[in-house]
């Protein structure tokens, strides 16, 4: 494994939104959600796809917080624009399970 410095660390901008808004991607290569996640302040809203559906529905996602990387550049996914990196972690069948704080905090917080 490469080490990477302190500074590398933070030039990743990792943030906690709300999910305001999630719906079906059946457009997807594989099967995702389409998400709209508030972080709130200057950040506001932004949009992300997720191959998540192994154990989340999109109603099941509605004020869920999620953490996300804020500062990579968007990228097309399929006819949607996915403008942040919702972040999660394989299960033993390699299904996405999301990260996200054990209590709630402000939105926006940022990973220190």
């Amino acid at each position: 494994m490469a080490e990477i410095s302190f500074d590398d660390f933070q030039k990743v901008d990792i943030r906690v939104g709300e999910v305001i808004r999630a719906e079906p991607y059946p457009e997807a290569r594989k099967p995702a959600i389409k998400l709209w996640i508030d972080f709130g302040g200057e950040l506001g809203v932004r949009k992300s796809s997720a191959q998540i559906t192994a154990h989340y529905t999109p109603e099941a996602l509605i004020g869920k917080q999620v953490m996300a990387v804020v500062n990579f550049p968007p990228r097309q996914i399929g006819r949607f624009m996915s403008e942040v990196l919702v972040l999660g972690l394989p299960d033993e069948d390699k299904e996405i399970v999301l990260i996200g704080p054990d209590g709630e905090v402000p939105k926006g917080g940022r990973v220190h």
